[in-house]
C-alpha cells in the first residue's frame, strides 16, 4: 500500500468520525427529548484528543518516520481496521438512537440486547480497541498503535466506570446511549 492509499485511509476514517459525530448529535438530541441525562461530561474532551491524535499520529508517523508498508503486516492490521468499522456500526445500529459518543442515560428504557449486545457488555470498545492498534500499523505506525492503546486502556476503564455508575443510578430500567448492553439473557428492547 502506498503512503497516498494510506493517507487515503485515513482520511476516510476521519470522514467517518464525522459522521459519528453527526449521528451522536441527533441522537444527543433524541435522548435529551426523552428525559436523557449525561454522564461523565469530564472525561469526554480527553476521549476527543485522544482519537484525533490516533488519526494525526496515522498520518504523520508512517511520514516522518519513514515507516514502510510491510504486506504480512498491513494487509492483516487492514482486515481488522475495516472488521472494526464493521463492528462499529453494527453497534451503531442495533442501539438506534440511544447510540451516542457521550454517555447518556434514557430512564424507562431497557437495556438492549440485540446485535453484538447478545454477545457482549461493551462491543463498541472492542471495536476502538482494535481499529486502534490496527489502524496505525496498516502502515507500521507502531509509536501511535502503542501510544493509543496504553491511553485508551486507561481511558477505557473511567468511560466504562462511568457508564456502569450511570446505570445503576438511574431510575426504573434504562440504557446509557453508547456502549452498554443487558447482560446475556437480559431483556431485549
Amino acid at each position: 500500500m502506498t503512503s497516498t492509499l494510506y493517507a487515503l485511509l485515513v482520511g476516510l476514517v476521519a470522514a467517518e468520525r464525522l459522521a459519528e459525530l453527526v449521528t451522536a448529535r441527533r441522537n444527543r438530541a433524541w435522548s435529551l427529548a426523552r428525559g436523557g441525562r449525561e454522564y461523565g461530561r469530564g472525561h469526554y474532551p480527553a476521549m476527543v484528543a485522544l482519537h484525533t491524535a490516533l488519526l494525526v499520529g496515522c498520518a504523520v508517523e508512517p511520514w516522518a518516520a519513514d515507516r514502510p508498508f510491510l504486506p504480512p503486516l498491513g494487509w492483516s492490521a487492514l482486515a481488522l481496521a475495516v472488521a472494526a468499522q464493521g463492528l462499529r456500526w453494527w453497534c451503531i445500529a442495533a442501539l438506534g438512537p440511544r447510540w451516542n459518543t457521550r454517555v447518556l442515560v434514557v430512564p424507562g428504557l431497557p437495556l438492549v440486547a440485540r446485535g453484538p449486545y447478545r454477545f457482549l457488555r461493551h462491543p463498541n470498545y472492542v471495536a476502538v480497541v482494535v481499529e486502534g492498534a490496527a489502524l496505525p500499523l496498516v502502515h507500521s505506525a507502531w509509536v501511535t498503535a502503542f501510544g493509543f492503546t496504553v491511553l485508551n486502556a486507561a481511558l477505557l476503564r473511567v468511560r466504562i466506570r462511568c457508564e456502569e455508575a450511570a446505570l445503576d443510578g438511574a431510575p426504573g430500567d434504562a440504557t446509557p446511549a453508547h456502549g452498554l448492553a443487558a447482560p446475556a439473557g437480559g431483556p431485549a428492547s
